[in-house]
C-alpha cells in the first residue's frame, strides 16, 4: 500500500465508521496530509509510539486540542497492560480520600463502569491498603471506548505498525513506519514513546537504564468449574497437594505468589502468578516470556484436575500474552528517587500526581510498601525528556526514575496522567515551534486544567 493509498484508507475508514453510527466523522483537518513536494511523506504534529495506558490517553489529548496526530500500536487494540495484560482493574486514581487523577484516563474508566451497568465504590473511604482504590472494569469494552475516543478526536489509528528507523530534522522527526504489508514515511514535529521500554528512544541511541535483574511478570489467567464447597471442605489436603507439586515439580515456585494456592482457585482477578526472567524488550524475549506463561497455567489446570471438587476444573479467562512489569526506563533530566516518591515531593516542574504503594515483585512475592498518610507522590515534566534530547518525550513506565520509586509510579492511572500530561507539552511545543521542556508550565498547567487533569498545586 502506497502513502496516498494509506491516506485514502484512512479518510475512508472513518467516514464507514461515521456512517455506522459507532463514532463522529473526524475532521479531514486532524488526518496526515501528503507533503506537496514529496506526496510519498506524510506530515503530522505528534506520533505517539505505543497504545498502551500512557499512548491511548496522549493521543486522545493530542487529538482533542486539534493535532494532526498519529497513533502507532503493533497490537490489535488499545489498552496496554489494562486490557491486553489483563490487568483490568486500574488504579490508582484517589488516594486519602479524594481523587488525584483525574481527565482522560478517569473519564474512559468511569464510562465503562457506567456502560457496563455498574456504580463506582465510595472512595472517600480511607483505607489502609490500596486494593480497595482499584476500580473493576470490563476489560473489552474499555478498549472499545478507548478506540471511538481515539476516532471522535481525530487519531489516525495505525494497528499493527511500528517505526522501523527514526531520524532528527531541523525541526523534527522523520519516522519509517513499517507492518504488515505497510511501508511509509511519518514526518513529526513531536513524539511520545509510550512503548513502556522507551524503544524509541533507545532506537535514537539515547541513555536508558535497566537493571541485572527484572520483576518478574504475570500471565493472568482466571479458573471455573470447581465445586467450591468441596474445595472448602478439602482445603488442608489441596494445601497439601500443592506442596508436594512443588517439591516433584509438577508445579513450579511462581505458579502462585507466595504460595497460595486457595488464592488462586478463588482470584477473580488472576493477577496471582510470577513468571520470572520475563522479558518484553523484543520479539524473542517476548516469545520466551509468554511461552513460561502458558506453561504455568497449563501446569496449574492439570493441577486442579487433581484436587478434590477440581475435576472439572477450566480456564475461564487468560490473556493472549505474559504482561511484564519492567524493561527500560529513560535517563531523564529529572530523576525521581523513592525518596522523592516515598516524601510526596511536588516537583517545580511537576505535572500530574501519582499514588501507590512500593511495589517491587521479586522470586519472594510482593510486600508492598504503603506510603504515609497524606503522601501523595509527584511526576516532573523532566522525568518524561530524555537526557540531552529534543522534540521527544516519554511517558508510562519508562519514566526517569531508580527501581523502587519506578515499582509505584508504573501503575495505569499513574501512566494516564503523564500520557495526558506529555501529550499537552508535545502539542504545545509543536504550536510554539520550541521543545517540550522550553514550553512555560503555566500553559501546560492551564491547558491540562481545560481537560480536567488534576495538576498538583504547588507549595
Amino acid at each position: 500500500m502506497n502513502r496516498r493509498q494509506f491516506i485514502k484508507k484512512q479518510v475512508a475508514g472513518t467516514a464507514i465508521l461515521a456512517a455506522s453510527g459507532l463514532v463522529h466523522k473526524a475532521s479531514a483537518e486532524n488526518l496526515p496530509s501528503p507533503d506537496p513536494k514529496n506526496p510519498d511523506v506524510l506530515d503530522v504534529d505528534v506520533l505517539v509510539v505505543g497504545g498502551g495506558s500512557a499512548g491511548h490517553v496522549a493521543a486522545i489529548q493530542a487529538g482533542r486540542m486539534g493535532a494532526k496526530t498519529v497513533l502507532l500500536e503493533r497490537n490489535s487494540q488499545l489498552g496496554g497492560t489494562t486490557t491486553t495484560g489483563g490487568v483490568c482493574f486500574p488504579g490508582l486514581f484517589h488516594a486519602w480520600g479524594k481523587q488525584v487523577v483525574g481527565g482522560i484516563g478517569w473519564e474512559l474508566v468511569a464510562k465503562s463502569v457506567e456502560v457496563d451497568g455498574r456504580q463506582l465504590q465510595d472512595f472517600t473511604k480511607v483505607h489502609g491498603s490500596h486494593v480497595p482504590y482499584h476500580v473493576d472494569i470490563n476489560a473489552q469494552l474499555y478498549s472499545l471506548l478507548a478506540e471511538e475516543a481515539c476516532l471522535d478526536a481525530g487519531v489516525s489509528l495505525a494497528y499493527y505498525q511500528f517505526p522501523q528507523k527514526v531520524e532528527q530534522t531541523a525541526d523534527g522527526w522523520l519516522v519509517d513506519v513499517v507492518g504488515q504489508g505497510v511501508a511509509y514515511q511519518l514526518r513529526c514535529a513531536q513524539i511520545i514513546d509510550c512503548t513502556g521500554g522507551a524503544e524509541v528512544v533507545g532506537m535514537l541511541g539515547m541513555e536508558r537504564l535497566r537493571g541485572k535483574t527484572r520483576q518478574p511478570g504475570t500471565h493472568v489467567v482466571t479458573f471455573k468449574g470447581f465445586d467450591t464447597k468441596v474445595v472448602r471442605e478439602n482445603a488442608e489436603l489441596i494445601k497439601k497437594k500443592y506442596n508436594e507439586a512443588i517439591k516433584n515439580g509438577t508445579l513450579q515456585k511462581g505458579d502462585t505468589w507466595t504460595g497460595n494456592i486457595m488464592g488462586v482457585i478463588a482470584s477473580t482477578r488472576g493477577n496471582t502468578n510470577h513468571i520470572f526472567g520475563a522479558d518484553s524488550t523484543n520479539a524473542a524475549t517476548q516469545t520466551q516470556t509468554n511461552l513460561a506463561g502458558r506453561k504455568c497455567v497449563l501446569r496449574l489446570l492439570k493441577f486442579f484436575k487433581t484436587i478434590p471438587g477440581g475435576e472439572k476444573a477450566s480456564i475461564n479467562k487468560m490473556m493472549n500474552e505474559t504482561a511484564s512489569r519492567e524493561t527500560y526506563r529513560i535517563k531523564g533530566e529529572t530523576m525521581i528517587t523513592v525518596h522523592d516518591y516515598t516524601s510526596g515531593r511536588v516537583f517545580d516542574d511537576a505535572l500530574s500526581y501519582s499514588f501507590y504503594p512500593i511495589d517491587l515483585h521479586d522470586e519472594k512475592g510482593v510486600v508492598p510498601r504503603h506510603l504515609k498518610h497524606g503522601t501523595v507522590p509527584t511526576i516532573p515534566r523532566g522525568a518524561l525528556i530524555p537526557k540531552g534530547s529534543k522534540n521527544i518525550m516519554v511517558a508510562g513506565r519508562s519514566v526517569s526514575s531508580d527501581r523502587l520509586a519506578n515499582s509505584a509510579a508504573r501503575v495505569q492511572a499513574s501512566s494516564m496522567g503523564m500520557g495526558q500530561a506529555a501529550a499537552v507539552t508535545a502539542v504545545l511545543a509543536a504550536r510554539l515551534k520550541t521543545t517540550p521542556g522550553e514550553v512555560p508550565l503555566e500553559k501546560i498547567h492551564a491547558e491540562l486544567k481545560k481537560h480536567n487533569a488534576i495538576v498538583p498545586a504547588r507549595s
